[in-house]
C-alpha cells in the first residue's frame, strides 16, 4: 500500500484550497478546447508561426503545457490545427498517442479538394480526430468558400461522419457566413472560436454583428468558444472579471449554459497574458453562474460539441 508523506499531503491540500478560494468552486473536469502544438526544429519546419514571432517561434509541446495546467485542474486538451499541411494531421495524432492529455484534435483538410473524402476516411479512423477548421485563415475566407458547391458537399460528408467544424479569426462577415452555412447544412456542428470580439467602430458592421449573433443563437448546433479573454488596455492587462462581464453576459444571454466552451488559445494567449490569468477570469465569471454552469462550460459542452467519449 502506498503511503503519503504527511508534510506533502498537507502542502498539496493547502494548495488545492488556495486554488479553490482563488477561482471559486472547481469543476469535476476541465477540457481546454483550444491549444496548439508545433515544433519548428522538425526537418520540414512549420508553416506557422514565422521566425519573426519571437515569443511563439519555438517548440511548443505538451510537456510545457502540462506544467502550466496541472495546478489549475485541466484534465485534457483539444489540439486545434496550426498547419495547412495534410501530414501534420498525422503528426498531431502520433503526438497524442504518446501524450494522454491530448484527448482530441481539430485538423486541417480542404473540403472542396478532390482528395477530401479519402483523407477524411483516413484520419477519422483515429477516434481523436474530431473535426476540421475552416475560417478566415490560410488566405481563405469562409464567406467566399460557402458559395462553392464542392466545399458544401465536403462539409456534408463531415457532418455525416458526426464530426464538427471549428472556425477561425471571427469578424462580422465570418459570423454571417456561419449563419448561411448552417442554413445549408442543418446537421453540421460548428464551434465558433475566439469570442467575444470587440464591437466594430463602424455602425453598419456593429449592426451586422448583432444580427448574426441573434441568428446564430437560434441554431442549437452552433457552439461558442470563449477563448478571447483577456485584453490589454493602455499597456495593462485587465485582470478583473468585472471588466469582461458585459461581453460575457451577452454571450450567456444569447447562447445559454449549454453552448459555451472553455478554450485558452495557448500559446498565442501568452502574447497578452499568462495562461492562469485568463483562466482565473473565466473561472470567476462562470462560478458566479453556479456549479452546473461551471461544469457545462469547462467540459460537458465540449463532450457534446466534439462528440467526445463522456
Amino acid at each position: 500500500m502506498n503511503t503519503v508523506n504527511r508534510r506533502t499531503f498537507f502542502a498539496g491540500t493547502s494548495a488545492a484550497l488556495l486554488s479553490s478560494r482563488a477561482y471559486g468552486a472547481a469543476p469535476s473536469k476541465i477540457i481546454d478546447t483550444h491549444v496548439h502544438f508545433y515544433d519548428p526544429t522538425r526537418p520540414q519546419g512549420v508553416p506557422w508561426p514565422s521566425k519573426e514571432e519571437k515569443l511563439l517561434y519555438r517548440p511548443v509541446l505538451p510537456a510545457e503545457l502540462r506544467r502550466i495546467v496541472k495546478p489549475l485542474g485541466v484534465t485534457g486538451v483539444i489540439e486545434v490545427e496550426a498547419s495547412p499541411l495534410v501530414e501534420d494531421n498525422q503528426w498531431v495524432l502520433d503526438l497524442a498517442e504518446k501524450e494522454p492529455i491530448i484527448i482530441a484534435t481539430v485538423g486541417h483538410l480542404e473540403p472542396e479538394a478532390p482528395e477530401f473524402a479519402g483523407q477524411l476516411e483516413r484520419f477519422h479512423r483515429n477516434r481523436r480526430f474530431r473535426g476540421i477548421r475552416c475560417g478566415n485563415l490560410w488566405n481563405k475566407e469562409l464567406a467566399a468558400r460557402i458559395a462553392d458547391a464542392k466545399f458544401i458537399s465536403g462539409l456534408k460528408l463531415l457532418a455525416e461522419a458526426n464530426l464538427e467544424m471549428d472556425t477561425a479569426n471571427p469578424n462580422p462577415a465570418l459570423l454571417a457566413a456561419v449563419a448561411r452555412l448552417t442554413d445549408k447544412i442543418h446537421n453540421l456542428r460548428v464551434v465558433i472560436d475566439h469570442l467575444p470580439i470587440d464591437p466594430p467602430e463602424d455602425a453598419a458592421l456593429r449592426a451586422q454583428l448583432q444580427n448574426s449573433y441573434r441568428e446564430l443563437a437560434g441554431r442549437p448546433q452552433v457552439y461558442i468558444k470563449v477563448s478571447s479573454v483577456p485584453r490589454r488596455v493602455k499597456g495593462r492587462v485587465i485582470e478583473e472579471a468585472s471588466y469582461y462581464r458585459p461581453a460575457l453576459d451577452q454571450l450567456w444571454e444569447l447562447f445559454g449554459a449549454d453552448r459555451l466552451l472553455y478554450g485558452s488559445n495557448w500559446p498565442v494567449s501568452n502574447l497578452v497574458a499568462p495562461y492562469e490569468v485568463a483562466f482565473r477570469i473565466v473561472k470567476e465569471y462562470f462560478a458566479s453562474r453556479g456549479q452546473e454552469a461551471t461544469e457545462k462550460y469547462f467540459w460537458r459542452n465540449a463532450v457534446k460539441a466534439y462528440g467526445l467519449e463522456g
